[in-house]
């Protein structure tokens, strides 16, 4: 027998207001088809004031929970992903952890910036199948409202705030590709990179700092990578695009996620698309469209579901796991 993470729950959550195309056309030089024609967004979730990506991130959680039919202190572990923790410290993770009333168990952050989603549950991955924990609560939350420069038309109109989580369980499979769960990973890393994404602060500075990006080259990179780590995901495991039913890609722009899919050979009705309503929210991207694609009724037990993300260091990945 075959020890594999598996689906257990899953949730989401976006903040209240909603802010549209139209109101960035008195903040910079854009307009609402300018921004939908380049990157596919029409709308995006910024957090309230005083509201924090721990905050997104144990809503979330407790939407997970719920669905799963848990209690907080069935979970083993915590992993949050984010770029926008509420602070140097303590972990997101481990204020979610206090949020949920759990008095077990440990938490702790990963920072893969927009691939922070895939990196967690390849860390939940290893920390199940190694027996160090049964179940795993996975959380991808950002507040990258917070790191816009508002006067970059390039960047502001791009990001949204938002949450989502997904648990995993332990469960005894065959140790075939028919099992339900992860079924592989693969994650790379490239840090000569850095300075095509990136904010400009941090410790070293004093400051927040803001985002900054050069889109064409960050632009050629998902393309190139984001079709090769899936492949490799799938080649691990002996199978193709052909064998996939739903791509659920990082939530960058939408003529990354077309490239993407047309490398992959997988048609656009089997993608999960939600950048028009979120926008870019990073490592919450993915966990918000597994959520959202399970509650149209995209997602289906035993569909076979491929993610994939990049981000700035840069960092990406990709992981298969049947539903």
């Amino acid at each position: 027998m075959t020890l594999r993470a598996v689906v257990k729950g899953v949730g989401h959550y976006l903040p209240d207001r909603v802010v549209p195309n139209a109101e960035f056309e008195s903040l910079v030089d854009t307009s609402d088809e300018w921004i939908r024609s380049r990157s596919g967004i029409e709308r995006r979730h910024f957090a309230a004031e005083g509201q924090t990506t721990s905050d997104l991130a144990a809503r979330a959680a407790r939407a997970a929970l719920a669905d799963a039919g848990l209690d907080p202190d069935d979970i083993d572990a915590v992993i949050v992903a984010t770029s926008t923790a509420d602070l140097t410290f303590p972990s997101a993770a481990t204020m979610v952890q206090a949020a949920l009333g759990m008095t077990r168990g440990f938490a702790f952050d990963v920072q893969a910036v927009c691939a922070g989603f895939v990196y967690g549950l390849a860390n939940a991955n290893a920390l199940i199948v190694s027996g160090q924990a049964r179940r795993v609560l996975v959380i991808g939350a950002e507040t990258f409202s917070r790191l816009m420069d508002w006067t970059d038309r390039g960047t502001c109109v791009l990001f949204g705030d938002g949450a989502g989580a997904l648990i995993l369980e332990a469960a005894e499979s065959a140790g075939s590709i028919d099992d339900r769960g992860i079924l592989s990973v693969d994650l790379h890393s490239d840090g000569r990179h850095k300075n095509i994404l990136y904010v400009d602060g941090g410790v070293s500075t004093g400051t927040t700092g803001h985002l900054r990006m050069e889109g064409r080259e960050v632009f050629r990179h998902a393309v190139e990578k984001l079709a090769e780590t899936a492949h490799a995901a799938l080649d691990k495991i002996g199978l193709s695009g052909a064998d996939v039913d739903w791509i659920v890609p990082h939530q960058a722009n939408i003529r990354i996620i077309e490239a993407t899919a047309k490398r992959m050979q997988v048609p656009m009705d089997r993608v999960v698309v939600t950048v028009q309503d979120h926008g870019n929210t990073s490592a919450a991207s993915i966990p918000l469209a597994l959520s959202v694609g399970r509650s149209r009724g995209q997602i289906l037990p035993g569909n076979l579901v491929v993610t994939e993300a990049i981000g700035g260091g840069l960092a990406w990945g990709a992981v298969v796991l049947r539903w």
